[in-house]
């Protein structure tokens, strides 16, 4: 984890997905399980508290912005004079901020979801791992499924497993259809493709049901 002093009250540190799972938490689960998400923010804050002495005490303003290969956050502790408290906040875009006082989880909770939503709105693909009890399987649905789809291939723990992206190409309805035709040959597995692409092997990186169609013909 990257972390970096802003000034005597505010710390800014950037998380990969990677780093997140390495911690033991899945990258989806931060979005919708609030105990885990918590535990998380908490984790990384004692750490920020070690290295910076960044101490979680009174009132916090906290940032979070969901990023391509992590997640970023902002935190300021503010002082508390006369009942009065006092933030010293070096914020560029005013619509992010998100005050917080005993309830850090309602902000990630909200903070997630708008990130997220922002996400659904500009992509509108469907990627899937699809995991296989055997290889001849894998064969199979390179011979029986014909549409033009994005495919990778690989191994990991003694399984195989192909992952699959559905562009904005298709409708929902034709991405559900297609993704229940690939079913019939593998199961959807709840291994996240960046676990798998870190400590499998990446036997067939693009087009992967077209090549293994043509090596097994």
């Amino acid at each position: 984890m990257e972390i970096e002093r802003i000034n005597d009250s505010t710390v800014k540190f950037f998380i990969t997905y990677h780093d997140i799972e390495r911690r033991g938490f899945d990258k989806d689960e931060i979005w919708y399980n609030r105990e885990r998400g918590e535990e998380l923010f908490f984790e990384m804050m004692s750490e920020v508290n070690d290295q910076e002495n960044l101490e979680i005490s009174g009132p916090l303003w906290v940032q979070v912005h969901a990023m391509e290969k992590g997640l970023e956050v902002i935190v300021t502790q503010g002082q508390i004079n006369d009942g009065n408290v006092k933030l010293e906040i070096p914020m560029e875009d005013e619509k992010d901020e998100v005050p917080v006082d005993n309830n850090i989880v309602d902000m990630l909770d909200s903070q997630f979801a708008q990130d997220q939503d922002n996400d659904l709105e500009k992509d509108s693909s469907l990627s899937v791992v699809i995991g296989f009890n055997d290889f001849e399987d894998v064969i199979s649905l390179s011979h029986s499924f014909q549409e033009d789809v994005h495919t990778s291939f690989y191994s990991f723990e003694n399984t195989y497993y192909i992952f699959v992206t559905l562009d904005e190409r298709y409708t929902d309805e034709e991405q559900d259809n297609l993704l229940s035709r690939m079913l019939e040959y593998g199961y959807e597995s709840d291994i996240t493709i960046h676990r798998i692409q870190e400590y499998g092997k990446t036997i067939i990186e693009t087009n992967a049901l077209q090549e293994l169609k043509k090596q097994f013909a």
